[in-house]
């Protein structure tokens, strides 16, 4: 499945950098194209699903979420 995101690319000094504006994960390359190539690198490590390697123990916990 393929998803659009929105990014930004500007240059700082020698450097190009790209950032997805709806998630904030950024890049940055020696070119617009290869700051934008890294950061689609980089969203689609972002967005992998985990793969655990065996089941997970789910445990229940308490968490104070107010004053007494």
């Amino acid at each position: 499945m393929k998803r659009p995101f929105a990014a930004g690319v500007w240059k700082e000094g020698d450097w190009y950098i790209s950032q997805c504006l709806e998630i904030g994960v950024a890049s940055q390359g020696e070119t617009e194209e290869e700051a934008l190539s890294n950061l689609k690198e980089a969203l689609e490590l972002y967005v992998e699903a985990p793969c655990a390697t065996r089941a997970p123990q789910v445990r229940l916990i308490e968490v104070d979420v107010g004053a007494a």
